[in-house]
């Protein structure tokens, strides 16, 4: 018997069938994953194309000076845009730099963010443009860490600045963010949570990385935050509608609605107080709070803690009210803050003349004055305008509260 070799047409012969199934497996099989450095280009360049189509004319897009959006940053902060506009462009005209915002009053800040709430973001911004302007000439840092460390400047605000206004490829991450990336990478910690919180910005500066190289930064981060606000909402997100929906791991495992891990709030405590409205003539008697605390540095009607009016006679009196002040109750207000409901009972007294404002009074108020409602230029709160308005409303209105 021959020993000889097969020849090579014969062994090609019998391999060609093994090798054609392998290619017909191979062909069959589904395509391998991206690696994530592609993934997230695509990412990136997709959310991009959205957003040069879908974004939204706002004001503080229009416009790439570092005071500006800073501003907007810290007006947008736990307030709807719509809320927002009207305020930034009052603002931006009253005091278009930063050195006119530092040479105000903060009594006039305060009276232009009337409304706004979260007040302490008015006096800490006036407080960090006033260190711009002695510190840094008047021009915001283009360094991350030399932002942070401005007064009220914390990681999300110094990211929006450094990759909008100056297109570094830093991260931000605010709540719509976090809700796009938890979703995206099917992130089940806790967003709020130590490992939530590193899941999150580890993402955010994977992705403005990843972005880098054919996307502006600044450009990358503003689609995040507007998918957020627009398609990937809390509740019924538009998947249909994203741009990235190939890539959503919570789309693809059915998780959309599960996503992002929240914890509870814990429940917010209710504080009943009274408000004494003291009229005389057009006047009426105000008080400014201390700097700090809740509502700092605003003007309102005295205010107690107390369940009833003949609880709070005492207080108002070392807040500023006469004792012998002919008060009565005319209405209640209800306001909710984050931290606590306020259930406010009204009262109003009118009296001849007004009285000489006392020099010393109980924290947290530290200076008294009759002011006319009508004409304000200083800080009120909206709970103050709702105490007004419900001591000055017809006693029909005042049942209706």
């Amino acid at each position: 018997m021959s020993t000889a070799p097969r020849s090579p047409a014969g062994a090609g012969q019998k391999r060609a069938p093994r090798r054609r199934a392998a290619e017909q497996d191979r062909a069959l099989a589904p395509p391998a994953a991206p690696d994530a450095s592609e993934r997230d280009r695509d990412v990136a360049a997709a959310l991009a194309a959205w957003f040069d189509r879908a974004a939204r004319d706002l004001p503080w897009r229009r416009t790439r000076d570092p005071y500006a959006i800073w501003l907007s940053e810290v007006m947008l902060q736990q307030t709807r845009v719509e809320t927002v506009i009207p305020y930034y462009e009052r603002f931006l005209a009253r005091y278009p730099t930063v050195f006119a915002l530092a040479a105000a009053e903060i009594d006039d800040v305060l009276s232009l963010w009337s409304g706004l709430g979260y007040y302490r973001r008015a006096r800490v911004l006036h407080l960090a443009a006033r260190e711009v302007a002695a510190r840094h000439d008047g021009a915001l840092p283009r360094d991350v860490a030399a932002l942070r460390a401005l007064p009220g400047v914390g990681a999300y605000t110094a990211g929006a600045i450094a990759s909008i206004a100056y297109e570094q490829p830093v991260p931000l991450v605010d709540g719509n963010v976090a809700r796009v990336l938890s979703r995206i990478e099917g992130i089940d910690d806790d967003i709020r949570s130590a490992a939530g919180t590193r899941k999150l910005w580890s993402t955010a500066e994977r992705l403005v990385r990843a972005a880098a190289g054919s996307v502006q930064p600044g450009r990358f981060n503003q689609a995040l935050m507007e998918l957020g606000a627009t398609v990937c909402t809390p509740r019924n997100p538009r998947c249909e509608a994203c741009p990235v929906l190939g890539s959503c791991d919570a789309r693809a495992a059915g998780r959309e609605a599960e996503l992002p891990v929240i914890s509870p709030k814990r429940d917010v405590p209710a504080v009943a107080m009274v408000a004494a409205v003291v009229r005389s003539g057009d006047r009426v008697l105000f008080v400014r709070r201390a700097d700090g605390g809740l509502f700092g540095g605003l003007w309102e009607p005295p205010m107690v803690e107390a369940k009833a009016l003949a609880d709070a006679r005492a207080l108002l009196e070392q807040a500023g009210v006469e004792p012998d002040a002919p008060l009565r109750e005319v209405g209640r207000v209800r306001h909710i803050l984050t931290h606590r409901k306020l259930d406010v009972t009204v009262a109003r007294a009118e009296v001849a003349a007004p009285w000489r404002c006392r020099a010393k009074l109980a924290a947290p108020y530290e200076k008294a004055a009759w002011l006319d409602p009508g004409v304000l230029d200083i800080g009120v709160s909206k709970l103050a305008r709702k105490v007004l308005s419900a001591a000055s409303a017809p006693p029909a209105a005042r049942r209706r509260r």
